[in-house]
Order: C-alpha cells, then sequence, then structure tokens
C-alpha cells in the first residue's frame, strides 16, 4: 500500500507541475477574463477546491506539533493547492518503511 502511494503523489506532484508550468504559459493568472471569473461555475468550483483544501489541513494539523509547522503547512497548502499537498504527503510516505501499516500514517505519533 505505501508503494501504492508514493507512485500515486508521485503522480499528482508531476501532473500538477506540468499542467500549472503549461496553463502559465498560456496565459498569467490574473489574466482570466471577468467572465470566467465570476461565472457562478467557476465560484462554486473554488468554493469546493478551498473547502477540500481546509479539509485536509485539519489532518496536517493534528499531524504536525509546532505551530511554525502547523502555519507553514497551511500558507502552502491555500497557496499552492495540491502541489503543497502532494508534497506534504510524500514526505510523510517516505519517511515510513515500505511495510508500514496505514495507521503510521494516518495517526500522530507520540
Amino acid at each position: 500500500m505505501i508503494w501504492f502511494l508514493r507512485i500515486f503523489f508521485v503522480v499528482v506532484l508531476v501532473s500538477m507541475l506540468g499542467v500549472t508550468s503549461w496553463a502559465s504559459q498560456q496565459c498569467a493568472l490574473w489574466a482570466i477574463p471577468g467572465s470566467v471569473g465570476g461565472h457562478p461555475w467557476f465560484i462554486a468550483t473554488l468554493f469546493d477546491t478551498y473547502w477540500a483544501f481546509l479539509t485536509f489541513y485539519c489532518w496536517v494539523a493534528y499531524k504536525e506539533r509546532s505551530w511554525f509547522g502547523r502555519i507553514g503547512w497551511l500558507l502552502g497548502i491555500l497557496l499552492l493547492g495540491n502541489i503543497a499537498m502532494a508534497v506534504y504527503m510524500l514526505i510523510l510516505l517516505f519517511r515510513v518503511p515500505s511495510n508500514a501499516r496505514m495507521e503510521d500514517i494516518l495517526l500522530r505519533t507520540a
């Protein structure tokens, strides 16, 4: 399971870096037309995305012991989204042995 998760989050990270690089070469983020930025589905998608980021962050805040780490990861997740989330997971997944249990990943260690 650990190997599958490592591969999965590498794919997430590489694909997000790729699509973000491609999109930034097409146009600047701040150049999104007003008709897109104000579209109800664009707004709904942003709400959905940021609530998902904050949901994931609740678990990160539980896992992280220091306020510095908690605040740093909050900023990273809110600014970089799935890129930061994939990096967090890869750090976590490469700290445990390949035969680790899911509890070793999901639960805070003493």
